[in-house]
């Protein structure tokens, strides 16, 4: 079964205005019945769990997924109402998608504190065979991502990082105009060389990962997991974490930028959008009936 880090594509960012061009996902009530949504890896390609082990984590995954439901979920329906407002009385400024971001950034983390201690038990009773295995799917998974991010000359990189921003944006905000199409190549030009500081760091990790499990019956294999799961920061090549903030910064300027040139019909695309996430989170067997 496959492990991947949520940060990315697919990460539990529910403030659709960090969620559009940071991770997007684009139906959220799936994802939160999502396997990607509680843990910080997808267990699905990379590694073959005995049946046991399949039985133990499916069970710890069903409680993990209730928690999630019962106690996260009622705060994340009062922060979408919270951004439509902002939507409908044209008040998203960059200071309120700041705070947004901010709300997502402690989501993340309550749940990497939340799944801990599952994680560190599966990874603690992996055999030494699914550990090799683990490590040359890691390897396999980079080399494939080398290959489509990577092999393409820069400007290419460039066009294709532009198309998918393109595809999230117009998921939320309908048909993107010329001037927005012109701000989006501009953003992903702005990134250049970025799809090779974000390989690097994903395989710093990645190695960091199969370190820790191979020393799994050392003393501190709790706390490497943990920080793993819940100090991804420390773990960051240096060349990332020297660029992190400007791109973090461009990107945010991107969605103000979006939003600004919106017109009355994008803005009502979104609120729609808005509302039927709203209206399928709401849905959930675990939410209170009231909701």
């Amino acid at each position: 079964m496959q492990i991947r880090q949520v940060l990315g594509r697919k990460s539990i960012l529910v403030l659709l205005a960090c969620a559009v061009v940071l991770t997007g996902c684009s139906r959220m009530n799936l994802a939160y019945r999502n396997l990607d949504l509680l843990i910080p890896w997808s267990l699905n390609d990379y590694l073959d769990m005995n049946r046991d082990q399949q039985t133990r984590f499916r069970a710890q995954l069903r409680e993990h997924i209730s928690w999630h439901c019962r106690t996260q979920l009622p705060g994340y329906l009062d922060l979408i109402e919270h951004l439509q407002a902002q939507v409908r009385r044209g008040s998203l400024n960059e200071s309120a998608l700041r705070a947004h971001y901010v709300n997502a950034q402690e989501a993340i983390q309550t749940i990497a504190l939340e799944i801990t201690p599952t994680t560190v038990q599966l990874l603690r009773d992996l055999e030494d065979r699914q550990v090799r295995e683990l490590d040359d799917q890691f390897e396999k998974d980079l080399q494939e991502r080398e290959k489509k991010y990577l092999e393409p000359p820069l400007d290419q990189q460039i066009r294709k990082r532009a198309d998918r921003m393109q595809e999230r944006v117009e998921q939320w905000l309908g048909k993107a105009s010329a001037a927005q199409r012109q701000r989006i190549q501009e953003w992903a030009r702005a990134l250049s060389e970025q799809n090779q500081l974000w390989l690097d760091n994903r395989a710093q990790w990645q190695r960091s990962l199969v370190e820790a499990v191979r020393n799994r019956e050392q003393a501190n294999f709790d706390e490497r997991i943990a920080r793993l799961l819940q100090d991804r920061e420390v773990y960051w090549t240096a060349p990332y974490r020297a660029a992190f903030p400007a791109v973090e910064q461009a990107t945010i300027d991107l969605v103000i930028d979006l939003y600004d040139m919106a017109d009355a019909t994008q803005r009502r695309h979104l609120d729609e959008r808005l509302q039927d996430m709203r209206r399928d989170l709401s849905s959930l067997d675990c939410l209170p009936a009231t909701r």
